[in-house]
Protein backbone atom coordinates (compact mmCIF):
# COMPACT_ATOMS: atom_id res chain seq x y z
CA UNK A 1 0.00 0.00 0.00
CA UNK A 2 1.29 3.36 -0.93
CA UNK A 3 -0.04 6.78 1.02
CA UNK A 4 0.11 10.30 -0.21
CA UNK A 5 -0.14 12.91 2.08
CA UNK A 6 -1.52 15.59 -0.51
CA UNK A 7 0.53 19.07 -0.09
CA UNK A 8 -0.09 22.53 -1.71
CA UNK A 9 1.94 21.79 -4.54
CA UNK A 10 -0.37 18.91 -5.12
CA UNK A 11 -3.49 20.70 -4.59
CA UNK A 12 -5.84 21.71 -7.56
CA UNK A 13 -5.38 18.76 -9.92
CA UNK A 14 -7.48 15.39 -10.54
CA UNK A 15 -6.73 12.45 -8.85
CA UNK A 16 -5.71 10.68 -12.14
CA UNK A 17 -3.40 13.09 -13.12
CA UNK A 18 -1.84 13.48 -9.79
CA UNK A 19 -1.35 9.74 -9.72
CA UNK A 20 0.09 9.31 -13.54
CA UNK A 21 2.92 11.89 -11.90
CA UNK A 22 3.28 10.56 -8.30
CA UNK A 23 3.46 6.61 -9.84
CA UNK A 24 4.98 7.15 -13.30
CA UNK A 25 5.59 3.51 -13.83
CA UNK A 26 1.33 2.24 -13.73
CA UNK A 27 -0.29 3.20 -16.57
CA UNK A 28 -3.56 4.89 -16.97
CA UNK A 29 -5.35 1.64 -17.63
CA UNK A 30 -3.94 0.35 -14.29
CA UNK A 31 -5.05 3.23 -12.89
CA UNK A 32 -8.78 3.14 -13.60
CA UNK A 33 -8.87 -0.46 -13.22
CA UNK A 34 -7.50 0.11 -9.25
CA UNK A 35 -10.14 2.65 -9.44
CA UNK A 36 -13.16 -0.12 -10.29
CA UNK A 37 -11.58 -1.93 -7.86
CA UNK A 38 -11.76 0.54 -5.28
CA UNK A 39 -7.89 -0.15 -4.36
CA UNK A 40 -7.60 3.72 -4.67
CA UNK A 41 -8.89 5.40 -1.82
CA UNK A 42 -9.66 9.18 -1.09
CA UNK A 43 -9.57 10.13 2.50
CA UNK A 44 -10.35 6.23 3.09
CA UNK A 45 -13.15 6.40 1.08
CA UNK A 46 -14.02 5.15 -2.72
CA UNK A 47 -12.53 7.91 -4.70
CA UNK A 48 -13.89 8.75 -8.52
CA UNK A 49 -11.15 9.37 -10.75
CA UNK A 50 -12.28 12.77 -11.12
CA UNK A 51 -11.96 13.53 -7.70
CA UNK A 52 -10.09 17.04 -7.02
CA UNK A 53 -7.80 17.07 -4.64
CA UNK A 54 -7.07 19.62 -1.89
CA UNK A 55 -4.68 20.23 0.64
CA UNK A 56 -4.49 17.33 3.52
CA UNK A 57 -6.37 15.00 1.66
CA UNK A 58 -4.93 11.08 1.92
CA UNK A 59 -4.72 9.06 -0.82
CA UNK A 60 -4.21 5.57 -0.53
CA UNK A 61 -3.13 2.83 -3.15
CA UNK A 62 -2.85 -0.77 -2.85
CA UNK A 63 -0.67 -1.67 -5.47
CA UNK A 64 3.03 -3.75 -6.54
CA UNK A 65 6.12 -1.62 -5.36
CA UNK A 66 7.22 -1.22 -8.71
CA UNK A 67 4.33 0.65 -9.59
CA UNK A 68 5.66 3.25 -7.58
CA UNK A 69 9.26 3.62 -9.24
CA UNK A 70 10.17 7.23 -10.56
CA UNK A 71 12.20 7.62 -13.59
CA UNK A 72 14.98 7.63 -13.79
CA UNK A 73 16.72 11.50 -14.32
CA UNK A 74 19.54 12.52 -16.42
CA UNK A 75 23.30 11.86 -15.73
CA UNK A 76 24.85 14.39 -12.72
CA UNK A 77 26.47 16.47 -14.61
CA UNK A 78 27.83 18.19 -11.12
CA UNK A 79 26.69 21.61 -12.46
CA UNK A 80 26.62 24.54 -10.20
CA UNK A 81 26.40 27.05 -12.54
CA UNK A 82 23.44 29.70 -12.01
CA UNK A 83 21.38 30.13 -14.59
CA UNK A 84 21.12 33.91 -15.74
CA UNK A 85 17.97 35.33 -13.81
CA UNK A 86 16.71 38.52 -14.86
CA UNK A 87 13.66 38.53 -11.68
CA UNK A 88 13.47 36.40 -9.26
CA UNK A 89 10.10 36.39 -6.39
CA UNK A 90 8.48 33.87 -4.43
CA UNK A 91 6.25 33.00 -7.60
CA UNK A 92 8.18 32.69 -10.81
CA UNK A 93 12.04 33.15 -12.27
CA UNK A 94 12.80 34.75 -15.47
CA UNK A 95 15.99 33.64 -17.09
CA UNK A 96 17.54 34.50 -19.52
CA UNK A 97 18.85 31.72 -21.80
CA UNK A 98 21.62 31.41 -23.61
CA UNK A 99 21.82 30.27 -27.66
CA UNK A 100 22.75 26.76 -27.97
CA UNK A 101 21.28 25.63 -24.16
CA UNK A 102 18.31 23.17 -24.21
CA UNK A 103 15.16 24.15 -22.41
CA UNK A 104 14.39 20.34 -21.64
CA UNK A 105 15.77 16.90 -23.19
CA UNK A 106 13.65 16.13 -26.53
CA UNK A 107 14.56 12.83 -26.89
CA UNK A 108 16.71 9.55 -25.93
CA UNK A 109 19.47 11.20 -28.39
CA UNK A 110 20.09 14.41 -25.31
CA UNK A 111 19.86 12.23 -22.06
CA UNK A 112 22.33 13.66 -19.96
CA UNK A 113 23.21 17.23 -21.45
CA UNK A 114 22.89 19.82 -19.69
CA UNK A 115 19.21 21.88 -19.73
CA UNK A 116 18.04 24.68 -19.11
CA UNK A 117 15.27 23.09 -16.54
CA UNK A 118 17.68 21.35 -14.81
CA UNK A 119 20.18 24.38 -14.46
CA UNK A 120 16.73 26.08 -13.02
CA UNK A 121 16.09 23.35 -10.83
CA UNK A 122 19.77 22.58 -9.81
CA UNK A 123 19.36 25.84 -8.27
CA UNK A 124 16.17 26.13 -6.33
CA UNK A 125 17.58 23.01 -4.38
CA UNK A 126 20.88 24.45 -3.67
CA UNK A 127 18.96 27.49 -2.23
CA UNK A 128 16.46 24.95 -0.08
CA UNK A 129 13.35 26.53 -2.32
CA UNK A 130 12.89 22.79 -3.61
CA UNK A 131 12.88 19.40 -2.14
CA UNK A 132 12.64 16.81 -4.70
CA UNK A 133 12.25 14.08 -1.56
CA UNK A 134 8.70 15.73 0.09
CA UNK A 135 7.39 16.64 -2.99
CA UNK A 136 4.84 13.81 -4.20
CA UNK A 137 3.92 15.01 -8.01
CA UNK A 138 5.30 18.71 -8.82
CA UNK A 139 8.55 19.54 -9.62
CA UNK A 140 9.70 23.46 -10.61
CA UNK A 141 9.02 23.89 -14.49
CA UNK A 142 8.92 26.07 -17.53
CA UNK A 143 5.62 28.01 -18.77
CA UNK A 144 7.32 28.52 -22.28
CA UNK A 145 10.17 28.17 -24.47
CA UNK A 146 11.88 28.85 -27.00
CA UNK A 147 14.57 27.08 -29.32
CA UNK A 148 17.31 25.81 -28.82
CA UNK A 149 19.59 28.39 -30.93
CA UNK A 150 17.05 31.15 -30.07
CA UNK A 151 18.37 32.85 -26.66
CA UNK A 152 16.40 34.92 -24.89
CA UNK A 153 13.65 35.13 -21.64
CA UNK A 154 11.62 32.14 -20.25
CA UNK A 155 9.77 32.32 -17.19
CA UNK A 156 9.68 29.39 -15.28
CA UNK A 157 7.10 28.20 -11.81
CA UNK A 158 8.62 27.43 -8.56
CA UNK A 159 4.78 26.23 -7.41
CA UNK A 160 1.94 24.40 -8.56
CA UNK A 161 -0.09 27.22 -8.74
CA UNK A 162 2.09 29.94 -10.02
CA UNK A 163 2.20 26.98 -13.40
CA UNK A 164 -1.28 27.05 -13.55
CA UNK A 165 -1.61 30.63 -13.92
CA UNK A 166 1.33 31.51 -16.06
CA UNK A 167 -0.02 28.73 -18.51
CA UNK A 168 -3.02 30.26 -18.66
CA UNK A 169 -1.83 34.07 -19.12
CA UNK A 170 0.38 32.40 -22.11
CA UNK A 171 -2.48 30.23 -23.45
CA UNK A 172 -5.00 33.19 -23.42
CA UNK A 173 -2.24 35.96 -24.77
CA UNK A 174 -2.08 37.69 -21.27
CA UNK A 175 1.42 38.44 -22.06
CA UNK A 176 2.77 40.61 -24.48
CA UNK A 177 6.44 39.25 -26.19
CA UNK A 178 8.79 40.61 -28.32
CA UNK A 179 11.92 39.51 -30.28
CA UNK A 180 14.82 40.98 -31.61
CA UNK A 181 16.67 39.76 -34.41
CA UNK A 182 19.23 40.91 -37.31
CA UNK A 183 17.82 40.09 -40.87
CA UNK A 184 19.61 40.26 -44.38
CA UNK A 185 18.96 43.61 -46.08
CA UNK A 186 16.69 46.58 -45.19
CA UNK A 187 13.42 46.56 -45.64
CA UNK A 188 11.55 48.74 -47.65
CA UNK A 189 8.75 49.29 -44.75
CA UNK A 190 10.00 50.22 -40.90
CA UNK A 191 7.14 49.35 -39.38
CA UNK A 192 4.43 46.82 -40.47
CA UNK A 193 2.62 43.47 -39.57
CA UNK A 194 3.64 40.19 -41.42
CA UNK A 195 0.05 38.27 -41.99
CA UNK A 196 0.47 34.38 -43.48
CA UNK A 197 -0.51 30.83 -43.02
CA UNK A 198 2.15 28.38 -41.83
CA UNK A 199 2.08 24.27 -42.20
CA UNK A 200 4.48 21.81 -40.28
CA UNK A 201 6.58 19.69 -42.05
CA UNK A 202 6.65 17.32 -39.96
CA UNK A 203 9.53 15.65 -41.41
CA UNK A 204 12.02 18.47 -42.44
CA UNK A 205 11.02 19.98 -38.71
CA UNK A 206 10.08 23.31 -41.09
CA UNK A 207 7.15 25.24 -41.53
CA UNK A 208 5.72 26.35 -44.86
CA UNK A 209 4.20 29.89 -45.73
CA UNK A 210 1.17 30.61 -47.71
CA UNK A 211 -0.65 34.12 -48.68
CA UNK A 212 -4.37 33.85 -48.30
CA UNK A 213 -4.59 30.85 -50.82
CA UNK A 214 -3.72 27.77 -48.35
CA UNK A 215 -3.70 24.17 -47.30
CA UNK A 216 -5.99 22.68 -44.86
CA UNK A 217 -3.98 22.48 -41.49
CA UNK A 218 -2.14 26.00 -42.51
CA UNK A 219 -2.67 28.19 -39.34
CA UNK A 220 -2.74 32.34 -39.15
CA UNK A 221 0.08 34.06 -37.75
CA UNK A 222 0.53 37.04 -37.41
CA UNK A 223 4.38 39.13 -36.56
CA UNK A 224 4.74 43.07 -36.40
CA UNK A 225 7.98 44.11 -37.61
CA UNK A 226 10.00 47.28 -36.28
CA UNK A 227 13.47 48.50 -37.68
CA UNK A 228 15.41 49.58 -34.91
CA UNK A 229 18.21 50.51 -37.06
CA UNK A 230 19.71 50.31 -40.32
CA UNK A 231 22.91 49.20 -42.17
CA UNK A 232 24.74 48.86 -45.50
CA UNK A 233 23.55 45.41 -45.70
CA UNK A 234 21.62 44.17 -42.17
CA UNK A 235 19.19 45.89 -40.21
CA UNK A 236 18.37 45.02 -36.59
CA UNK A 237 14.24 44.91 -36.53
CA UNK A 238 12.31 43.97 -33.59
CA UNK A 239 9.38 41.54 -33.54
CA UNK A 240 6.40 41.07 -31.82
CA UNK A 241 4.23 38.07 -31.84
CA UNK A 242 0.23 38.09 -31.94
CA UNK A 243 0.21 34.84 -32.57
CA UNK A 244 2.37 31.45 -31.48
CA UNK A 245 3.86 29.90 -34.11
CA UNK A 246 6.61 26.97 -34.55
CA UNK A 247 9.80 29.21 -36.24
CA UNK A 248 7.24 32.22 -36.57
CA UNK A 249 9.24 35.08 -37.00
CA UNK A 250 12.13 33.11 -38.97
CA UNK A 251 9.57 31.62 -41.05
CA UNK A 252 7.79 35.15 -42.51
CA UNK A 253 10.82 37.39 -42.25
CA UNK A 254 12.44 35.32 -44.81
CA UNK A 255 8.98 34.84 -46.98
CA UNK A 256 9.11 38.58 -47.03
CA UNK A 257 12.66 38.21 -48.21
CA UNK A 258 14.75 38.73 -45.10
CA UNK A 259 15.62 35.98 -43.81
CA UNK A 260 17.72 35.62 -40.11
CA UNK A 261 21.43 36.37 -40.27
CA UNK A 262 22.35 32.47 -39.31
CA UNK A 263 19.60 30.69 -39.94
CA UNK A 264 20.27 28.30 -41.84
CA UNK A 265 16.94 26.68 -42.20
CA UNK A 266 15.15 29.74 -44.23
CA UNK A 267 18.18 31.13 -45.35
CA UNK A 268 21.79 30.68 -47.01
CA UNK A 269 24.24 30.92 -44.37
CA UNK A 270 27.63 29.98 -46.19
CA UNK A 271 28.29 33.50 -45.81
CA UNK A 272 26.91 34.23 -42.50
CA UNK A 273 29.17 31.71 -41.29
CA UNK A 274 32.19 33.25 -42.45
CA UNK A 275 31.32 35.92 -40.22
CA UNK A 276 30.83 33.64 -37.27
CA UNK A 277 27.07 33.18 -37.35
CA UNK A 278 26.12 29.61 -37.17
CA UNK A 279 22.39 29.76 -35.77
CA UNK A 280 19.70 32.38 -36.46
CA UNK A 281 20.54 35.44 -35.02
CA UNK A 282 17.28 35.98 -32.88
CA UNK A 283 16.56 36.64 -29.26
CA UNK A 284 12.74 36.77 -26.87
CA UNK A 285 13.86 39.79 -25.30
CA UNK A 286 10.81 41.55 -23.70
CA UNK A 287 7.68 40.96 -22.13
CA UNK A 288 4.77 42.30 -20.53
CA UNK A 289 2.35 41.21 -18.33
CA UNK A 290 -1.49 42.04 -19.03
CA UNK A 291 -3.14 39.75 -16.59
CA UNK A 292 -5.46 41.93 -14.51
CA UNK A 293 -4.78 42.52 -11.12
CA UNK A 294 -6.70 39.15 -9.64
CA UNK A 295 -5.38 35.88 -9.13
CA UNK A 296 -1.57 34.87 -7.57
CA UNK A 297 0.16 36.57 -10.34
CA UNK A 298 -1.87 39.90 -10.19
CA UNK A 299 0.86 42.13 -8.71
CA UNK A 300 3.14 41.88 -11.70
CA UNK A 301 0.57 43.18 -13.90
CA UNK A 302 1.80 45.82 -15.97
CA UNK A 303 5.09 44.87 -14.75
CA UNK A 304 7.86 44.73 -17.61
CA UNK A 305 10.94 43.04 -18.48
CA UNK A 306 13.76 44.04 -20.82
CA UNK A 307 16.97 42.68 -22.10
CA UNK A 308 19.64 45.23 -22.41
CA UNK A 309 21.31 44.63 -26.04
CA UNK A 310 24.72 44.59 -24.23
CA UNK A 311 23.60 40.87 -22.95
CA UNK A 312 22.37 40.21 -26.55
CA UNK A 313 25.67 38.94 -28.27
CA UNK A 314 24.04 40.07 -31.62
CA UNK A 315 23.38 43.08 -31.19
CA UNK A 316 26.04 44.66 -29.77
CA UNK A 317 27.80 43.07 -32.98
CA UNK A 318 25.47 44.66 -34.58
CA UNK A 319 26.20 48.12 -33.55
CA UNK A 320 29.98 47.31 -33.12
CA UNK A 321 30.53 45.95 -36.88
CA UNK A 322 27.30 45.15 -39.17
CA UNK A 323 26.11 47.54 -39.25
CA UNK A 324 28.62 49.26 -41.90
CA UNK A 325 28.99 46.00 -43.57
Amino acid sequence: MFEFNIGKNDAGQRLDKFLTKAMPGMPMPMIYRLIRQKKIKLNRKRAEISAMLNEGDTVLVFAAPHFAEKEKEAPDLTVTVDPDILYEDENILIINKPSGLLVHEGDSSEAGKLTLVRMMRDYLIRKGEFDPQTENSFSPALANRIDRNTAGLVLAAKNAAALRELEEIFRDRKIKKKYLCVVHGVPAKKTCFLENFLLKDEKEKTVRVYGEKHPRGAKYAKTGCKVLCEGKSYSLVEAELFTGRTHQIRAQLSYAGHPLLGDGKYGKNKDDRALGYSSQALCSYYVRFENGDEGLLGYLNGKEFCLETDKIDFAKDFYNRLKNK
